[in-house]
């Protein structure tokens, strides 16, 4: 809270009951983004009226993987003649 004149939009990452005054403060002054929850099947009942800020780490899972790297194709490749 230190910080708070310095940031426009806040993220937490919590899913415990702990950070609820937080949350609720954030809210309530229009600086809460999003609120990060860890599991999306075991959360605070606490912060359920923050529903509509949460974005679930299970659901990107596959944006934050490493992907494999693939082969560039390229003008470089010679073709035989």
């Amino acid at each position: 809270m230190i910080e708070y004149p310095h940031y426009n939009k806040a993220i937490i990452v919590a899913g415990d009951g702990d950070y609820h005054c937080l949350i609720e403060y954030l809210e309530k002054n229009k600086k809460l983004l999003y609120v990060i929850v860890p599991n999306a099947f075991s959360y605070s009942s606490l912060l359920k009226e923050f529903r509509r800020h949460f974005v679930y780490i299970n659901n990107l899972k596959n944006k934050l993987e490493a992907k494999p790297k693939t082969k560039k194709r390229g003008s470089n490749l010679r073709t035989k003649p």
